[in-house]
């Protein structure tokens, strides 16, 4: 059988590691908060968080999924205390991330530290500037073993033959660093602000399985294109049981620009039970290198507290014209987090 998806394949797989790729993302960003920006590191009600998210996508359309998942452990504690007042705080954070192709066993492996630093502006500490630092290795590999190429046709039925194809080291790492600024502010009625900008890929690594041969070389150095990415979350109360929390992250990569706005209403279900249910959804328009702007998919969002523990799942539904009637680049993810030695300070906690 000729398998015409192998082209596809192989080309996709490469092209991810060229200049003019986008970084994987979740939907749910802000239950993966330190791929946002690391000066969210500590930014929870809390010592301890510890949170997973995993996303499939593709899965009708392709044999086997792009899955990527996301795991995080950060640590918030006191940095300084002067007086009654001016408390700052310190964020540490580890996060593993993983993107995959599995029915060709390519992976992009990641494992990051975070650190940031929390300044009190005012006595009452309900307003904090952060910053944020996060730096380790990303690793790409992609297995050779299940992949053709058309020279290796014999003409009949099968990819029999040697290829001549001359392939890179199917495996590379490079080191990756982001900085962030955050600004938050909490009213202690309710209402509570958070803004912060992030710049990642900000030293420009190679990114691409091909090492430059010399300074007039025949494959160039392919530099990961750094992105900017700003956030905002807000939280309203309305009332004693609902909050409407409207929110927005935007990312500029080169010429490619995701933005995901919307919003969520959280409902408290059982203050003694500490059960609250969040219903959302928000849109993500993109704009291409070639200048449009479209609306790519509509998000909707069902999430679940029940005391420190956060579930949370969302479904993108492509609104792309040519994999929309087929669903196939729609995603799913779900996503859980757990608070440690939950407090009240007035700390803003952006969810989802």
């Amino acid at each position: 059988m000729i398998r015409r998806s192998i082209v596809l394949i192989l080309t996709l797989s490469f092209l991810a590691t060229q200049a003019f790729s986008q970084d994987p993302f979740f939907s749910q960003s802000y239950a993966a908060p330190m791929t946002i920006n690391p000066a969210l590191a500590g930014v929870f009600n809390g010592k301890l968080r510890v949170s997973s998210i995993y996303r499939d996508q593709g899965r009708q359309a392709l044999e086997s999924p792009f899955v990527t998942f996301a795991t995080n452990l950060d640590l918030r504690f006191k940095a300084s205390k002067f007086g009654k007042g001016y408390t700052d705080y310190m964020g540490v954070g580890l996060m593993f991330m993983s993107d995959r192709v599995s029915q060709y066993d390519y992976t992009n492996n990641g494992i990051l530290v975070s650190g940031a630093f929390h300044k009190s502006l005012d006595v009452q500490n309900t307003q904090y500037l952060s910053l944020g630092f996060q730096g380790g290795v990303r690793q790409r590999n992609i297995s050779y073993n299940d992949l053709y190429f058309s020279d290796q046709f014999d003409g009949t039925t099968s990819y029999g033959d040697i290829s001549a194809e001359v392939l890179p080291p199917n495996n590379y790492a490079y080191g990756d660093f982001t900085w962030g600024l955050n600004y938050s502010m909490d009213s202690r009625g309710g209402t509570a602000f958070l803004i912060g900008f992030a710049m990642h890929h900000f030293l420009k690594a190679n990114n691409s399985y091909y090492t430059p041969i010399d300074e007039q070389g025949i494959w160039p150095n392919n530099e990961l294109i750094t992105r900017y990415t700003a956030h905002m979350s807000l939280a309203i109360p309305f009332g004693n049981k609902v909050q409407f929390l409207p929110r927005a992250v935007v990312s500029l990569q080169g010429p490619h620009l995701r933005a995901d706005a919307g919003a969520t209403f959280r409902f408290i279900l059982s203050e003694y039970a500490g059960t609250a249910l969040h219903l959302g959804s928000w849109a993500r328009p993109v704009w291409n290198e070639d200048n449009n702007i479209n609306v790519h998919a509509i998000v909707g969002l069902v999430g679940l507290e029940y005391k420190n523990v956060l579930f949370g799942m969302s479904y993108d539904i492509s609104l792309n014209p040519l994999t929309a009637g087929r669903q196939g680049r729609s995603a799913l993810e779900i996503s859980v987090a757990y608070l440690g030695d939950y407090t009240t300070e007035s700390v803003v906690c952006p969810k989802f």
